[in-house]
C-alpha cells in the first residue's frame, strides 16, 4: 500500500551576502545594511524580529572587527531568511584562531565581554564554524516556529 502525497506550502529562502571592511565603519554599516536588507524581506524597521537582528549584527560585526581583523581583509555578512521559519546571520572574519568561548563572564566593572551572552539570549541557537578557506564564521539562529 502506497501512502498519498501530501502538498505542503513552498517554502521561500532568502539570501543576502556582503563583504565589509573590517573597521567599526565596517560593522556599522553591516548592521544597517542588514535592516535594510529584512525591511526589504518585509520584516519592518521596529519589529522584534527587526530589533533582535540588529543587536545579533552589530554585536557579532564588532567582534569580528575588534578581535578578527586581520590589516586588509575584509569580514562578511550573510542573512539567510526563511519567512515564518528561521532568520540565521554568520559573520566571518579571517582569523580562525581567535575564536569566541560560551561562558565567558565578564566582571561587574569590566567595559566589555558581554555581547555573546546577548547574542545567546537573542539567538535560539548560535555557534562557531570553520571557513574554508581560513578563519571562522560566528552563526546565529532565530527559530521563528517559536515566536
Amino acid at each position: 500500500m502506497t501512502t498519498p502525497l501530501v502538498r505542503k506550502r513552498p517554502v521561500t529562502v532568502r539570501m543576502f551576502a556582503q563583504r565589509f571592511s573590517s573597521t567599526p565603519r565596517g560593522a556599522r554599516l553591516a548592521r544597517r545594511l542588514a535592516l535594510h536588507q529584512l525591511h526589504q524581506w518585509g520584516v519592518p524597521y521596529g519589529a522584534e524580529l527587526s530589533d533582535s537582528a540588529a543587536v545579533i549584527v552589530a554585536e557579532l560585526a564588532a567582534n569580528a572587527v575588534l578581535h578578527g581583523r586581520v590589516p586588509g581583509r575584509d569580514c562578511e555578512l550573510a542573512l539567510l531568511y526563511s519567512p515564518g521559519l528561521l532568520l540565521r546571520i554568520d559573520v566571518s572574519d579571517t582569523r580562525g584562531e581567535r575564536r569566541p568561548e560560551r561562558g565567558m563572564a565578564a566582571g561587574p566593572l569590566d567595559e566589555g565581554g558581554r555581547g555573546l551572552l546577548l547574542v545567546g539570549a537573542l539567538a535560539s541557537r548560535w555557534e562557531v564554524l570553520d571557513r574554508v578557506p581560513v578563519g571562522k564564521t560566528v552563526r546565529a539562529e532565530l527559530d521563528l516556529r517559536r515566536v
